[in-house]
């Protein structure tokens, strides 16, 4: 089990990280200021359920083979990457794929959720995170898997909660945007650019 001292400590770093501007941060925002409270929390709880991924491919070795294999590596990131290029070419050309009124029905929050579970488990930058990241605070004297999983369910907590809180802070401040026609007309454009950038920035960063 992990010791208070440490779990403690995780917390307050895991809080930062997620703060911290990187291309999960925008991804939410973009579909909050886009797309409403909804969309955002689905992607909030999509990118969650994907950090639990990432904690099982650490425990069961997956992402120690994406570490060690610059093959698997590369290919992982351009599917990803091609992923969401995928995601901002719809959004740009195809307006019921991304909706922007804010009305979301049920199927269309599912959509978002898959959409961001896929795009975070296909970053294998995020796999080699957990790799590298999580050990740091696992106690010697106890088994290493069980401590993972708690971590990684901590993780998963931390990343609803910080993310929950930006995708609702930039949906109200994309309703206050779209009451300009000329700025709301041009939401799903510079969403669908976001979102290309976002797959260009994977496909060209190294490790």
């Amino acid at each position: 089990m992990v010791t208070w001292e440490k779990l403690v400590l995780f917390i307050g770093v895991t809080a930062v990280l997620a703060v911290t501007p990187g291309p999960d941060v925008i991804y939410v925002l973009t579909r909050g200021m886009a797309q409403g409270t909804k969309a955002a929390l689905a992607a909030a709880f999509g990118f969650a359920t994907g950090s639990l991924a990432h904690t099982a491919f650490a425990i069961v070795g997956i992402s120690a083979i994406l570490q060690a294999s610059a093959v698997a590596f590369m290919v992982i990131k351009l599917v990803g990457a091609g992923y969401l290029i995928y995601l901002g070419l719809r959004a740009l050309f195809d307006k019921s794929h991304f909706d922007i009124s804010g009305k979301l029905e049920g199927k269309q929050i599912k959509q978002i959720y898959k959409q961001s579970v896929i795009a975070n488990i296909l970053n294998p930058k995020v796999a080699i995170f957990y790799l590298s990241f999580l050990p740091q605070f696992i106690n010697q004297d106890s088994r290493a898997w069980t401590q993972l999983l708690e971590l990684g369910a901590v993780f998963m907590v931390m990343t609803i909660l910080v993310f929950g809180v930006i995708g609702v802070f930039a949906a109200k401040l994309g309703e206050q945007l779209k009451k300009n026609d000329k700025i709301a007309g041009s939401i799903r454009y510079v969403s669908g650019s976001v979102l290309c950038l976002l797959g260009i920035g994977l496909a060209i960063h190294d490790r």
